[in-house]
């Protein structure tokens, strides 16, 4: 049975790990092909920093981390981009 991931921020920790992860790449793949801009106003502990982390791997071509996920066959895995962190 997978781990519940309490406190885990970190996209690939998460998933290098035996945790439990619900597949929201359906969204966060339309959030970033709109090519819009948009300001994530969550309370504390609703998953923003673990769907910026999300959106940092996909950016750095982490395909391996996308394995059996939705976003895994739509992806353009041949190009990789920067990702500035904080």
């Amino acid at each position: 049975m997978k781990k519940l991931p309490i406190g885990l921020q970190d996209f690939r920790g998460l998933r290098e790990g035996d945790n439990l992860y619900i597949d929201k790449t359906p969204h966060i793949y339309k959030l970033v092909e709109s090519g819009k801009y948009y300001f994530l106003s969550r309370p504390r502990r609703f998953g923003k920093s673990l769907t910026l982390s999300t959106i940092k791997e996909l950016f750095r071509g982490s395909r391996e981390l996308f394995d059996d996920l939705w976003v895994e066959e739509r992806w353009d895995w041949t190009e990789q981009h920067p990702t500035p962190t904080t």
